[in-house]
């Protein structure tokens, strides 16, 4: 199971911690679990590191408008670029 890390910032970290129970739930569709982490020199960045059992489902999430339209930047101020970072195997590289 890949562990994938998120990155953005939000507009307001208050209204983005209030909306924990959104991400759970959206989280649930593809990964096991989930992290949160808040940047200490800026507030407003947040990174979620994921155990993701479904990369497809995590995709199809992303890629969705509504869901990134309407819950992500609207109600929980996610603010663009959202910065998506995947395992590397460095062991081909070595």
């Amino acid at each position: 199971m890949p562990t994938v890390v998120v990155r953005h910032r939000v507009g307001n970290i208050d209204t983005w911690l209030k909306g924990h129970q959104d991400r759970v739930e959206l989280f649930s569709k593809f990964a096991s679990g989930f992290e949160t982490f808040q940047d200490t020199n800026d507030p407003n960045s947040v990174v979620l590191v994921a155990e993701v059992f479904d990369m497809d489902e995590m995709q199809a999430v992303l890629n969705n408008r509504e869901v990134m339209e309407k819950i992500a930047k609207e109600k929980h101020t996610v603010l663009d670029p959202i910065t998506v970072s995947m395992p590397v195997d460095v062991s081909v590289h070595a």
